[in-house]
């Protein structure tokens, strides 16, 4: 797979640990939103953002490696939260799954409800070699 990041100066710089846009050639792969679930019991793992973000990072992973993708072939990702005053708290975990220079593009967005009232989803996309 290829991925070039795009960034100018004619549009906003990022606030986080994304970037503008990624340019990519390759099998695209396409993963459902996760919530803070453990795979073996079903429940809610975590009382607060970061341990959920944390939960739905390890199953994020979980399905890029079944796939044969890691966190270095997602090129963009969509985040929900119930409240977006745990912006900055999720950003941080997230933050430890990607590297600013290289970061997949993202968008952020506050939502009335998540399912099992939960805190934060996350959904991806990924390009991996075909």
């Amino acid at each position: 797979m290829s991925k070039k990041v795009i960034r100018t100066a004619q549009a906003p710089a990022p606030v986080g640990p994304y970037n503008q846009a990624i340019a990519t050639s390759g099998q695209m792969l396409f993963l459902a939103g996760q919530i803070p679930l453990d795979p073996q019991t079903g429940k809610i793992v975590g009382e607060d953002i970061m341990a959920q973000t944390r939960q739905v990072m390890t199953n994020i992973e979980a399905i890029l490696s079944e796939a044969g993708a890691s966190w270095s072939d997602v090129v963009k990702t969509s985040v929900f939260l119930s409240d977006l005053a745990n912006f900055n708290p999720m950003n941080q975990v997230y933050a430890e799954y990607f590297a600013e220079d290289t970061a997949p593009a993202r968008a952020c967005v506050e939502v009335s409800r998540l399912p099992k009232d939960v805190l934060v989803e996350i959904e991806c996309i990924a390009v991996i070699d075909g």
